[in-house]
């Protein structure tokens, strides 16, 4: 039957995460909201989200449907599919680790975008501009060389190639994503953040790369990053 997962069909944000992971580990799963017909659409979404008899209903998309468990938040989800589709360690110390990791790259994710809505989410970014140039300032000068900072640190302490043992992780699927997201919105400043971070550029060539995660950033299945998502291309918020 395959893992069902549910996100907003229009752009990558938080979901591309658990794509990401889906589509390494060739798993079967169905992208919901982006299907056509009675049980595709985003209305399964809505109905999930809204259903006064579930005593345990997710927040927000995105969540992931395993036969009778639902899992919300995409760190928790990953936390679920890691061991599943064989992208963390089997000890327990290495899968919290590569779990802190992943709470990490969300911090990352939030913050980026509160650089474009730092007063708040149901506002326009016109309506709160004068704020986003400068939360995006902090953001860009401060903010995204720590975290790359803090990511080229373990990597290297674990032999450059990997953030956690010796084998790709949904932790290196995430950064990848982060870093992506980065260069899509700060181009300008996450160059020269990443000339500090070369096993952070590493990283992101080397799982670009990788067969399943090729095939499917060249097919109609990888969302291309827009300005309705968390990573948006503001060129005056890049400096």
């Amino acid at each position: 039957m395959g893992y069902e997962l549910h996100y907003w069909p229009m752009i990558p944000g938080r979901g591309e995460f658990v794509r990401l992971a889906l589509e390494e580990a060739g798993a079967p799963y169905r992208d919901v909201a982006r299907e056509d017909g009675d049980d595709g659409g985003i209305a399964p979404m809505l109905d999930r989200l809204s259903d006064p008899d579930d005593l345990r209903p997710p927040f927000a998309p995105p969540f992931l449907r395993d036969g009778a468990v639902m899992i919300g938040q995409t760190a928790a989800i990953l936390l679920y599919l890691g061991p599943r589709l064989g992208l963390v360690g089997d000890v327990e110390a290495d899968r919290i680790w590569t779990h802190q990791i992943q709470l990490t790259v969300a911090d990352a994710v939030n913050e980026a975008h509160d650089t474009h809505h730092p007063v708040g989410v149901g506002l326009y970014y016109a309506d709160q501009k004068p704020e986003a140039l400068r939360r995006a300032k902090d953001f860009r000068e401060a903010r995204i060389p720590k975290f790359l900072g803090w990511f080229e640190r373990i990597l290297a302490a674990n032999g450059g190639a990997h953030l956690v043992g010796a084998e790709i992780s949904y932790a290196d699927l995430s950064l990848f994503q982060l870093v992506e997201g980065l260069r899509y919105a700060f181009p300008r400043a996450t160059a020269r953040a990443l000339r500090d971070a070369p096993h952070v550029a590493a990283l992101r060539e080397a799982v670009s790369e990788r067969p399943r995660i090729a095939a499917y950033l060249a097919s109609s299945r990888r969302i291309p990053f827009n300005e309705d998502g968390i990573f948006r291309r503001y060129p005056e918020l890049d400096g």
